[in-house]
Parts: C-alpha cells; structure tokens; sequence
C-alpha cells in the first residue's frame, strides 16, 4: 500500500483523526480513516495474597459500568514504564516495586495506531496520586483464582483487561507472588 495523500480530520484531547487516500495492491485508491493514538500502558497489579487489582468504571462509549486492569495514555515524551509508575498510583493509590513487561499489542489496527505496553505489578504499596478529574474510579481487588471465572461468565468484557490476562496467565499460575 501506498499512502497518496493525508488530511486531518480531527484533533482531539487524547487522539487525531486523518483520512489517508491509499493506493491498494491492485492499483485502486481507497480512503481509509485513521485514530492517530499516543499508545497507552495495561498494569495487572497483583498483591502478596494472590488478589488482582481491578478498577470499575464508567465508559461513556460503552454506556455502562466496565471492570478493567488500571490503565492509561501515554503522556508526549513519556516513557511507557514511567506511564505504569503513574497510572498505577492515580487509579488504584498503590505503587509496585516491580514492574514485568508481558506483552504489547495493537488496540485496533484495523482503525488505530494505539499500541498498549503491559506490565505485571507486584510487591504493592500504599502510594496514592490525586485521580484524573474525569475518572470516579471503584478499585475492586480480585482473587487470582476467580478471575477466569468472571471472564467465562462475561462479566469483564474490555478488550485490554482480556488481553492482559491472557498474557499474564501462564506467568501468574506459575510463580508465585511476593
């Protein structure tokens, strides 16, 4: 693919919108939409007692209340490590002494450049940061071993947090937590 032309369509808080005009394989030219993301991180804090720590939150989008892992956007510049350090204090009020890369992956690439860094959080700590303005945030810890559960029954549904887990689930049934 080529990309002919490319034109702004949007500028947002968090994200930009452009429409590419591309040359496909075949020689046709098509227009493609484009959210223009910074990246984000995806935290799965875990504590010495095996409880995973989740937040509950409303998602204007979705229309209702998710069950999430801690997450957040990448600020300009920003390291995705030092991102997890912050989003992990805003959102939850603990810090993790260690920090695991387990994985990245596209949100949405079909429509997004939003790539997501994730990391496993242990040996936790109580370090609260004042929340985004935005956020009403319900921090919600959860046993390890009923996690699946609630993923089989349907009742964590955001892709991040599904991702996440499925990363971090062969680590996490075979080490145990500081």
């Amino acid at each position: 693919m080529k990309t002919i032309s490319s034109e702004l369509i949007y500028q947002g808080k968090v994200f930009t919108i452009r429409q590419d005009q591309v040359e496909i394989e075949n020689g046709k030219t098509i227009k493609l939409d484009v959210v223009e993301h910074p990246g984000a991180v995806v935290i799965l804090p875990i504590d010495q007692n095996r409880d995973i720590w989740f937040v509950r939150q409303y998602r204007h989008p979705a229309g209702e209340q998710l069950l999430e892992l801690p997450a957040g956007t990448l600020n300009p510049g920003e390291f995705p490590l030092a991102c997890a350090q912050r989003e992990i204090r805003e959102e939850t009020g603990m810090a993790a002494k260690k920090f695991v890369p387990l994985g990245e992956f596209y949100n949405a690439p079909g429509y997004s450049t939003e790539f997501l860094y994730v990391f496993l959080a242990t040996d936790l700590s109580l370090a609260p940061l004042p929340p985004d303005e935005d956020e009403m945030i319900d921090v919600i810890k959860i046993p390890f071993d009923h996690v699946f559960e609630l993923v089989d029954q349907g009742e964590i549904r955001d892709a991040k947090t599904l991702a996440t887990l499925l990363l971090a689930e062969h680590t996490l049934r075979n080490k145990p937590m500081e």
